[in-house]
């Protein structure tokens, strides 16, 4: 039952991206890709590559659009995987590059979520 909504969420996620390709709307497009990520993640760990690919992706394209928020919600994602996959030190460095480059906004999701994990990371 739980893989059959993973599969409906990456379907309407394909499906709104195929709309936002199609449209000229690419506002959203790094935070779809970085939802794909986690679902396939959810969906199965042998996903782990796929959702890689993700968030790496979403990482990309928030950069291109200088949406740096968008940009630390898929590199948080981006390190926990790779916290997962024992590579912790990887996972630090890159998260507090995008980290460090916030001055104010601390008391925001994101960024507690992020400050969190770099805690996490530096233990």
């Amino acid at each position: 039952m739980e893989t059959g909504r993973f599969g409906n969420g990456l379907s309407a996620l394909a499906e709104a991206l195929s709309v936002a390709d199609e449209h000229g709307d690419h506002h959203n497009r790094a935070e779809m890709h970085r939802l794909k990520g986690e679902l396939l993640l959810k969906q199965s760990d042998s996903n782990a590559a796929r959702a890689r690919s993700c968030f790496e992706r979403a990482i990309e394209i928030a950069r291109e659009q200088s949406a740096k928020s968008w940009e630390l919600r898929a590199t948080t994602s981006l390190a926990r995987l790779l916290d997962k996959q024992g590579r912790r030190d990887e996972a630090r460095i890159m998260l507090a590059g995008i980290y460090n480059w916030f001055t104010e906004g601390f008391d925001t999701a994101d960024l507690k979520d992020a400050k969190a994990l770099l805690d996490e990371l530096s233990v």
